[in-house]
């Protein structure tokens, strides 16, 4: 028998995984941002687990705490061209096999998204999911999109657009495409954390992405460890993605 479990907390509570046992295991609960990109890399490199795994873990994850939130019926997300992007991609796969209107706006060019963000970005093109591709250069494209777009009534708006690994303060076209999500009536959810906001410290910009609701995954991160949390990443979910304890301890243990 298979169990799967998400594993879903809150600033008030520790991170807790099961095991198929009933057994509790608590992780460690905040990562850096060094800390996090060194787990993925453990448990690609030296546990086999393939990042496209992950990635798929991820998204099914967030696909299955987006659909707890009441009203789902039409998503704009928002993607990079990095691997925050590819979990944008694959959510909306799981969005739209769940019956759920998803528009995907990938902020840069198609031929920049490689590995495991093109495999997915290569399905959602195959099932014919709206994907609109924006030159962050090109103004007229841009203002293009934004009018069209604010016109939608869209129920969730979804930043997969950066990650863990973005450095502040934003710039140019970002921070305009930031300005312009925050303007809907819409609800907002961030993949991993926030754009905008710094994983390490919390801190942010003039211009961030106001998240109602972050799905971060493994662990939340060491800026979500501060009095002013709810304003800046709403309700956090931590999802568990399947990787092992042993590597969340490994990578934890590492020099912050």
């Amino acid at each position: 028998m298979f169990i799967r479990a998400i594993v879903i907390s809150d600033f008030s509570s520790s991170r807790i995984s099961l095991n198929i046992n009933g057994m509790k295991n608590k992780h460690p609960e905040y990562l850096t941002r060094t800390q996090s990109r060194m787990l993925d890399q453990i448990a690609i490199d030296e546990f086999g687990i393939p990042g496209i795994v992950l990635m798929e873990n991820a998204a099914r994850g967030v696909v299955d705490v987006l659909l707890q939130q009441g009203d789902v019926s039409s998503v704009l997300i928002l993607c990079g061209t990095g691997n925050n992007g590819g979990d944008g991609f694959a959510i909306a796969r799981h969005l739209v096999n769940g019956g759920v209107k998803a528009t995907i706006g990938l902020w840069g060019s198609a031929d920049s998204v490689r590995g495991d963000a093109k495999i997915n970005l290569d399905i959602a093109r195959k099932m014919k999911i709206d994907i609109e591709e924006i030159d962050p250069n090109d103004e007229q494209q841009v203002d293009s999109f934004f009018q069209r777009h604010r016109e939608l009534n869209y129920s969730w708006i979804i930043d997969a657009i950066l990650g863990t690994g973005a450095t502040l303060p934003l710039r140019g076209s970002f921070s305009k495409l930031i300005e312009f999500a925050n303007r809907f009536s819409a609800k907002r959810l961030a993949v991993d954390i926030p754009t905008g906001v710094d994983c390490d410290t919390g801190d942010s910009g003039a211009v961030r992405f106001h998240a109602d609701l972050t799905c971060t995954f493994v662990c939340k991160k060491t800026g979500f460890d501060r009095s002013d949390a709810a304003a800046i990443f709403g309700n956090v979910h931590v999802i568990d993605i399947g990787v092992p304890h042993e590597i969340v301890e490994k990578a934890a243990a590492i020099d912050k």
